[in-house]
C-alpha cells in the first residue's frame, strides 16, 4: 500500500484529494443543499453567467449561426485518440463502459407523447403532430470512471431514445430519435479547444467561473428520476430556429438519502421508486433569442429562461417496472446514444455537437468490439427473460397514456 502511494504522480494525488473532498461534501450535502438551492442558486447562476458572457463574448450575429473553431477536425481527432487510449487501457480484460456519462444507473422503458398544444413555430420533426413513441431512457453518471455514487462529480445524465420515428436520419440508426441532457445547464468547457483535464485549475488560464457554475449543480443527488436535465447545447427545430431542450419531473419526490450511502445508491433509489409508482416527465424547448446573449458555439453560456422560457412539447411517462436484471443491464451497454441519431429538422448545432458526432460513434464501436457485443438499434418491444413480472417489463404503455391524458 505505502509503495503504491509513493508511486503516485502529483496529478493522481491531487485527484485523490479532490475526490475525498467531494465525498465529504456529499455526506453533508443532503442536510442543506435543497434549502441553499431554493434561495441562492438562481441569483448566483445569473451573476456567474453575467461574468462568463463578459469573458467569452459571442461573435454570432444571426440565428442558428455556426462558426467553426480553428483546426476543429484536428482537435476532434486528437480528443478521439485520447479517449480511445483511455478506454483500451482502463478496460483491458474487463467489461468496457462508456468513456463519458459512464455509470449506468438504469435503462428503463417509457413512452413519449407529443402534445397537441405545441406552438406553430415548434411543430417541426417529431413535434410536428400529436403522436406517441415507445422509448428507452438511460440515466447515468458523469464518468470517465464509475466510482461509488458518493464519490462521483454529482452531475447526472439522461438519454431518451424514441423508436418507430419515420423518415431519414442523419446517422446510423434508421428509426430512432435521441435526446440527451445533463443535470447542469452548461457544459464543463465552452468549446472543444479547452482541455477539460486542467481547464478549471490551469495556472496559465484559470476558469474559476466555469468551476463555480458546475459546482452550483453538482451535488449528492437524491434520485435520477426526480432531477432536471438540460441539453446544454442547441439544436435546430426546423429551418431558422435554434432551441435547447429541458427534461424535468412533473411530480418530484424528496427521496431520503441514508447516512451510510451505498455504492449504487442512485440505482437503488430509482428501483425503489419504480417498484411502487410510475413517473412522468416533461420535455420542453427553449427558443434562441438574441444570438449575442444566446450563442450556438459557446456551451458555457446558459440561455436565460427569463428572456426565453421553456415551452412544453411532449410528456414522458415511465411506468412501474423492474429494470435491474442482468439481461437488461447488458442491454443498456448495447445501446448507443448520439445527438446525431436524429431527423434533419433536429440537427445538432455548435462545435461541441459536431465533435460528438465523431466521438460518440467511434467510441461506441470500440466499446462494442471490446465487449464482443452487438450494437443494437432497439424497436421497443424488447423483453428480458430474467426480469420479474411487473407491468413495465411486458412493454405495456403507462396507464396515464392508455387513458389518453395530456
Amino acid at each position: 500500500m505505502s509503495g503504491s502511494v509513493r508511486g503516485k504522480t502529483l496529478g493522481q494525488r491531487v485527484n485523490d484529494f479532490l475526490v475525498s473532498l467531494i465525498a465529504l461534501e456529499h455526506r453533508v450535502d443532503p442536510l442543506f443543499r435543497d434549502g441553499f438551492n431554493a434561495v441562492f442558486q438562481g441569483p448566483l447562476v445569473a451573476l456567474l453567467q453575467a461574468f462568463i458572457r463578459l469573458r467569452h463574448p459571442s461573435r454570432e450575429t444571426s440565428p442558428c449561426q455556426e462558426i467553426p473553431v480553428p483546426e476543429e477536425e484536428r482537435i476532434t481527432a486528437e480528443i478521439a485518440a485520447e479517449m480511445v487510449r483511455f478506454l483500451e487501457m482502463e478496460y483491458r480484460g474487463k467489461v468496457a463502459e462508456r468513456a463519458g456519462n459512464t455509470k449506468t444507473y438504469g435503462v428503463v422503458r417509457g413512452e413519449v407523447e407529443v402534445l397537441s398544444e405545441v406552438p406553430a413555430d415548434l411543430k417541426r420533426g417529431v413535434f410536428g403532430a400529436p403522436a406517441r413513441y415507445p422509448a428507452w431512457i438511460r440515466f447515468g453518471g458523469p464518468g470517465p470512471l464509475s466510482p461509488p455514487d458518493v464519490e462521483d462529480a454529482g452531475i447526472l445524465s439522461i438519454g431518451v431514445k424514441l423508436m418507430g420515428v419515420p423518415g431519414p436520419k442523419l446517422l446510423d440508426e434508421r428509426a430512432t430519435q435521441d435526446f440527451l441532457g445533463i443535470s447542469c445547464p452548461t457544459f464543463t468547457t465552452p468549446d472543444i479547444v479547452e482541455n477539460p483535464t486542467l481547464y478549471f485549475l490551469d495556472p496559465r488560464d484559470p476558469h474559476y467561473l466555469d468551476a463555480l457554475m458546475q459546482g452550483l449543480f453538482a451535488r449528492m443527488n437524491r434520485n435520477p428520476l426526480f432531477t432536471r436535465y438540460f441539453s446544454c447545447v442547441p439544436y435546430l427545430c426546423g429551418p431558422g430556429l435554434a432551441v435547447k431542450y429541458s427534461i424535468r419531473p412533473l411530480e418530484p419526490e424528496r427521496t431520503r438519502i441514508p447516512w451510510r450511502i451505498p455504492d449504487d445508491w442512485l440505482r437503488q433509489a430509482m428501483a425503489a421508486t419504480l417498484e411502487r409508482r410510475g413517473v412522468e416527465m416533461e420535455l420542453a424547448l427553449q427558443r434562441q433569442g438574441d444570438p449575442r446573449r444566446m450563442p450556438v458555439e459557446n456551451a458555457a453560456i446558459a440561455w436565460s429562461e427569463r428572456r426565453s422560457p421553456f415551452v412544453p412539447v411532449a410528456r414522458i411517462a415511465i411506468p412501474r417496472q423492474r429494470f435491474t436484471s442482468p439481461a437488461q443491464l447488458a442491454f443498456a451497454r448495447e445501446l448507443a446514444f448520439n445527438p446525431w441519431h436524429c431527423m434533419e429538422a433536429h440537427r445538432p448545432l455548435g462545435n461541441q455537437n459536431r465533435a460528438r458526432r465523431t466521438l460518440y460513434a467511434e467510441l461506441s464501436r470500440l466499446r462494442q468490439a471490446m465487449n464482443r457485443e452487438p450494437l443494437v438499434e432497439p424497436h421497443g418491444s424488447e423483453t428480458f427473460p430474467d426480469a420479474p413480472e411487473i407491468a413495465g417489463n411486458r412493454g405495456e404503455p403507462p396507464a396515464s397514456l392508455r387513458k389518453g391524458s395530456a
